[in-house]
């Protein structure tokens, strides 16, 4: 199949639409439909039984806009950009690595001089005009506003959701009884100003993610659950480029993941995009080299699959060591580490620095005391040259050793303070969304389409068809339809068409059973009164079932009992 297929019947039957289409509609950006809504949600209901109620992870939902400072800590200021190129003719703006991928391996790895330098050894041309091309530049994909009316301070739409949980640490940990490891989950969307999105759901300007951040001591990079899958098998591609299948263990005992923590929740991405209803033989974990790492990690696991649009990104599995933690305790001056107690407590010589209050009040005046709080919370090792570097009023300020001096104390310590890793599986929802559908999209024999989804995914869950719209067949129906959703069974009803048409409507949507309400239902003797007829979806089988054993039937099948066994 071709992408275009798939989304035509996304939009014709209410999955997604694209954005502001009255108006010519926006580059990287839909709707979701009705039924498109129910199967995102679904996702996440699948994704939070996993984290919050297997794992025992907790949830947060933080606000969607920054104030500048968040993402000067994060590096996104700075990081957070792609190299953009225009046409000298149309004026059409285009990513300079999408427009090189097919002359070098890993064209996203380049900066934008090497970048310019393919485009003109290749004399690649603009794909519209066929013009050429300007110089290449860094584009920063951050969408910026303003907070207030008539102000002067900056805020950001965060790229990305974990920023709120980080600067959430100090309460999340206070939450937590001061405990490692702790696991926090959060959904919602981020927003990405992006070049030139022109891939459907894979590349969106504003997106859904569900992402999850483990803090861990950075001593004990252990998970209680990994003995028990260790010898799960995973498809792997390090960043030496050989793909080879290993367990779980085999990887950790061999370097090829780095850890146990990390191993595991690899594996857990695989089984929950599997339960999802991603094709296992179109699914690897392929390692970012380190010249694609983003700034923030320390190494990376793409969850990639196969699809129309080649091997894609749906989930980064990364080890972001300390850096968010260490940058934002930097900016904010605010304690972000984690006490770790000791078996038996002991003395420790340590180095403290001390204000010179005598000096520092002269010279500073009313900004004395917040000067003295700053110098304080610097380490020894942050003296360089005899001065302390440190940011006053969003200024450098180099504080020479006039104003401060080092105290060498001995302490009777029961533990030490230390800042947390942070191990991050982020799930690109819309991404995720797609995927599911493509490998879900079948063609029968008799070339009707049919969405094979996992039940528990699927938007609608039992379509109820009245045989014929009289004799009191459709009462009957409207009656079993109420009895399922009353059952918190998503059905839908329908009595137009003929009973192949509707059949084919609803394998269309990927609902896996239908319910038919025909005379027999209403017969009198032969034994097959107030009983229906159940098609299942994926082998066009009928089963016949009494009506007050239907919704049991249902929830049976809905947890996994095959419909050939009932």
């Amino acid at each position: 199949m071709n992408a275009g297929e798939l989304l035509s019947l996304c939009k014709r039957r209410g999955f997604i639409w694209p954005s502001f289409e009255i108006y010519g509609g926006v580059a990287g950006m839909y709707d979701y439909g009705p039924l498109g809504s129910v199967l995102k949600e679904n996702i996440i209901r699948l994704w939070r039984q996993a984290y919050r109620y297997g794992e025992g992870f907790t949830e947060i939902d933080s606000v969607t806009i920054n104030p500048e400072a968040v993402f000067k800590a994060s590096g996104h200021l700075d990081e957070f950009s792609d190299c953009i190129v225009y046409c000298n003719e149309c004026g059409e703006p285009f990513r300079a690595d999408h427009l090189v991928a097919r002359l070098h391996p890993n064209p996203d790895t380049l900066d934008a001089k090497s970048l310019k330098e393919l485009i003109r050894e290749h004399d690649v041309t603009c794909p519209e005009c066929g013009g050429t091309l300007g110089d290449v530049e860094e584009f920063n994909l951050m969408f910026r506003t303003f907070i207030g009316p008539g102000s002067s301070r900056i805020g950001y739409l965060r790229p990305e959701t974990a920023q709120g949980i980080f600067v959430n640490f100090p309460n999340l940990y206070r939450y937590n009884r001061e405990k490692l490891p702790l696991g926090v989950i959060q959904q919602g969307r981020g927003y990405r100003n992006e070049i030139s999105p022109r891939q459907g759901m894979i590349r969106l300007r504003e997106f859904n993610m569900m992402e999850v951040e483990l803090f861990v001591d950075p001593e004990n990079k252990t998970w209680p659950r990994y003995p028990f899958v260790k010898e799960e098998m995973l498809r792997l591609i390090p960043n030496d480029g050989v793909e080879r299948v290993m367990s779980l263990d085999g990887a950790v005992r061999e370097g090829v993941i780095a850890n146990e923590v990390l191993a595991y929740f690899i594996w857990l991405t695989k089984d929950l995009l599997v339960k999802m209803g991603v094709d296992p033989a179109r699914l690897h974990f392929r390692q970012h080299l380190s010249e694609e790492m983003a700034h923030y990690a320390t190494d990376c696991w793409d969850a990639e699959v196969l699809i129309s649009y080649g091997w894609t990104e749906i989930v980064g599995i990364a080890d972001r060591g300390s850096w968010d933690l260490t940058q934002h305790a930097k900016w904010s001056h605010e304690d972000m580490t984690h006490f770790k107690r000791y078996d038996e407590p002991h003395e420790v010589e340590q180095k403290v620095i001390k204000a010179k209050h005598s000096k520092l009040g002269p010279r500073f005046k009313e900004d004395a005391k917040e000067i003295t709080n700053l110098i304080e919370s610097c380490q020894a090792e942050d003296i360089k040259d005899g001065a302390l570097q440190i940011e006053h009023n969003g200024k450098p300020l180099t504080i020479s050793d006039e104003f401060f001096e080092v105290e060498t104390l001995i302490r009777k310590v029961s533990g030490e303070k230390v800042i947390p890793h942070v191990i991050e599986p982020s799930y690109g929802l819309d991404r995720i969304f797609y995927t599911i559908l493509e490998h879900a999209y079948h063609k029968r024999d008799d070339d009707y389409t049919v969405l094979k989804l996992k039940p528990i995914l699927a938007p609608i869950k039992v379509g109820v068809f009245p045989l014929m719209a009289r004799d009191g067949l459709d009462e009957k129906a409207q009656e079993i339809f109420r009895l399922l959703m009353d059952a918190g069974i998503e059905a839908y009803y329908d009595d137009s068409g003929s009973i192949g048409k509707r059949y084919a409507r609803m394998d269309e949507i990927g609902t896996p059973w239908c319910v038919t309400i025909d005379y027999e239902t209403l017969e009198e003797g032969r034994g097959k009164k107030d009983t229906v007829t159940i098609r299942d979806r994926d082998s066009t089988k009928q089963i016949r079932v009494p009506i007050d054993k239907l919704v049991k039937t249902i929830h049976t099948m809905l947890n996994g009992v095959n419909f050939e066994s009932i």
